[in-house]
């Protein structure tokens, strides 16, 4: 099984940046192969995917981060990023990052939008 270990998030004032990367781990695998998505959870709401990359090319994001995230990937770093801009409040959440058919999830990185 993969294990997902995110980290970068933070406090950031609204209108601010923050870039969050995820490693991938595991036996036996190639991570340039696998598709990658982001999530995150705000407190009292259900987790939602907020961006998929399917190989290094096809990204697609939810309507709530259109134009401000973007999803990128370093297959020699078994490593996936989402830059995150122009944050808003609503943009606090903890992030979690796997693949589409996982069914681990890492412990997350708690972004915090706040002035």
């Amino acid at each position: 099984q993969m294990q997902f270990v995110e980290s970068g998030g933070g406090l950031v004032q609204p209108g601010g940046s923050l870039r969050l990367s995820c490693t991938v781990s595991g036996n036996s695998f190639s991570f340039s192969m696998y598709d990658m998505t982001w999530y995150r959870q705000a407190p009292g709401k259900q987790r939602e995917l907020v961006a998929s990359l399917r190989h290094e090319t096809s990204a697609t994001y939810s309507d709530s981060v259109k134009g401000r995230f973007g999803i990128s990937r370093d297959n020699a770093k078994n490593t996936v990023y989402l830059q995150l801009n122009n944050l808003k409040a609503e943009d606090t959440a903890v992030y979690y990052c796997k693949t589409p058919t996982s069914d681990n999830w890492g412990p997350g990185t708690q972004v915090t939008v706040s002035s």
